[in-house]
């Protein structure tokens, strides 16, 4: 039984959303992330107005990919803003926010912020009162 996909076998039909987690450059975080495979996928998703989570660093590979241009973002804030220059230099408007919503994108700027994340997407993807319960459920 396969539990995993790869990029290239995605079809964006099957997809409500798109979410990244962050990750470490020392285990080839942005290698994957910015690969071509993954900008194809970034940009089919925004194409089609589909909704794109990212947490952390993930921010980065959406700026990588050019839907970012102009669009208020955030990333990682801490270690002097490196990642948050970075990402200013991908031409987004970063915002020094926990989470920042613009459109169908939602970046957040540590790994302390997936929970916020994580609900904020299925409060789009399933009504508001369900995801209430989920997260009452879940003792947030």
């Amino acid at each position: 039984m396969q539990i995993y996909i790869i990029l290239d076998e995605v079809y964006i039909d099957d997809y409500d959303a798109l979410a990244i987690p962050g990750g470490f450059e020392e285990y080839g975080f942005y290698e994957d992330a910015f690969s071509e495979q993954a900008v194809r996928l970034i940009n089919e998703f925004n194409d089609r107005g589909k909704l794109i989570a990212t947490i952390c660093v993930a921010a980065l590979a959406l700026g990588n990919s050019g839907i970012l241009n102009s669009k208020r973002a955030t990333t990682y804030h801490l270690n002097n803003d490196h990642r948050q220059k970075q990402l200013a230099e991908y031409g987004a408007i970063v915002v020094n926010e926990p989470v920042v919503r613009t459109g169908n994108i939602i970046t957040s700027y540590c790994p302390q912020t997936g929970p916020a994340v994580a609900f904020l997407l299925l409060e789009e993807l399933v009504e508001a009162e369900q995801m209430q319960k989920t997260k009452t459920a879940m003792g947030f």
